[in-house]
């Protein structure tokens, strides 16, 4: 593994000379007079006039084909909690900055100073002109639940796509993960045992996405045990997971969970009793997602016989994270200029990502490719633009 180490001092050292992670740079240089004529006034008059008999035509004359705005509220921010707009800022800087290495992607940070779902709907919807995707990003559930539901469906909904990151990017880099998994210990997707834990926004996208990829054992949990429809206390959202997922009505909690072949955890460190790990089958696989630290230890994983291990850090094989997906992802939405996000799509991407790793290189610790492989984001792309198709 490369050296991922640092320290506290360097972080804010680089935050402070950088003062900002992205910037705004001109495509044309303004030399003379002419140049200034047409790109701003009074050459620009025309590009404007054809805009205005036809708003489509901003997707070739302006910068909306290009760009994604990140739209935050601050409220659930890594593993910080809510920590209000400006503390979420270099974390949407850090996000738009690996939007454009990447991806060649311009993207915004967009930090709100409301918490409330009207107003984040209302802002976004105000913004739409400029941009041709939106990215929601660290919003609570079960809220960004709903915002994404009304900015896709309804009266509200948007003419771009809105990709909600940590539902459907953690999903897709899990889904593709799985995939290869399953090739490297010789089981298959119909026949395996799937826990999830934890029903927040990662944990709710891997669910549905699992399934629709035809994972047919498939229960999740939140902090009062399995999700199914003999419980009275779900929310719309569980409601829904309840009525996809969990067909055998296990409702015990997830320390009586037995015989999965995989584990998923998307909740905090400590979630997954020991109990859950030593009683899975034979060639486990474990992803636990929790971040900076796991709910399942490296130590945990090694001790009860796990053979296949993934987390979210860097400093570990088989790094599950989201920034394999979104540069890639949010660069066939916009090239494809597509609308609306579909489960065949999200397929497509996971298959491109797990795609990425060839079929000599797959092992124990290589399920994934590095984010600095040069063919996911195109791959992506295809098998997206092949879904659409």
């Amino acid at each position: 593994m490369a050296d991922t180490k640092w320290t506290k001092e360097e972080v804010l050292e680089l935050h402070r000379k950088l003062r900002g992670k992205v910037g705004i740079e001109g495509k044309s240089p303004i030399n003379t007079m002419k140049d200034l004529s047409l790109l701003y006034t009074p050459g620009v008059a025309d590009a404007c006039r054809e805009i205005a008999a036809n708003k489509e035509l901003a997707y070739e004359y302006t910068m909306k084909s290009n760009s994604v705005a990140i739209v935050t509220d601050g409220t659930r921010v890594l593993g910080l909690g809510n920590i209000g707009p400006e503390a979420a800022l270099p974390v949407m800087e850090g996000k738009a900055l690996i939007m454009k290495q990447f991806g060649n992607i311009n993207a915004f940070p967009i930090c709100l100073r409301t918490t409330d779902p009207d107003k984040i709907v209302e802002a976004v919807r105000h913004i739409e002109p400029v941009f041709g995707a939106i990215n929601l990003e660290d919003i609570e559930t079960p809220k960004v639940f709903d915002i994404e539901e009304r900015l896709t469906e309804g009266p509200d909904a948007l003419g771009i796509p809105v990709f909600h990151d940590d539902q459907h990017g953690t999903a897709i880099v899990v889904l593709a993960a799985l995939i290869n998994a399953l090739k490297v210990v010789g089981k298959n997707k119909e026949t395996i045992r799937v826990g999830v834990v934890g029903a927040g926004s990662a944990g709710h996208g891997i669910a549905k996405l699992l399934t629709a990829y035809g994972v047919k054992d498939l229960v999740v949990f939140d902090s009062k045990g399995a999700i199914t429809n003999l419980r009275t206390d779900l929310d719309l959202h569980k409601m829904e997971l309840a009525n996809i997922t969990n067909e055998g009505g296990f409702n015990g909690t997830i320390k009586e969970f037995q015989g999965a072949d995989v584990l998923i955890a998307a909740s905090k460190n400590g979630a997954v009793p020991h109990e859950t790990l030593q009683n899975m089958k034979n060639d486990k696989i474990v992803f636990s997602l929790s971040n900076p630290n796991p709910e399942i230890s490296p130590e945990d994983a090694q001790n009860f016989g796990v053979r296949i291990y993934a987390t979210g850090r860097s400093d570990l094989p088989n790094q599950v994270n989201n920034s394999l997906c979104f540069p890639g992802f949010l660069r066939a939405l916009l090239d494809l200029r597509v609308r609306k996000i579909t489960n065949k799509m999200k397929i497509a991407a996971a298959e491109a990502i797990s795609g990425c790793v060839a079929e000599e290189e797959l092992q124990e610790t290589k399920i994934v490719p590095e984010i600095f492989d040069t063919n996911i984001v195109p791959e992506i792309k295809r098998k997206v633009a092949s879904a659409i198709s």
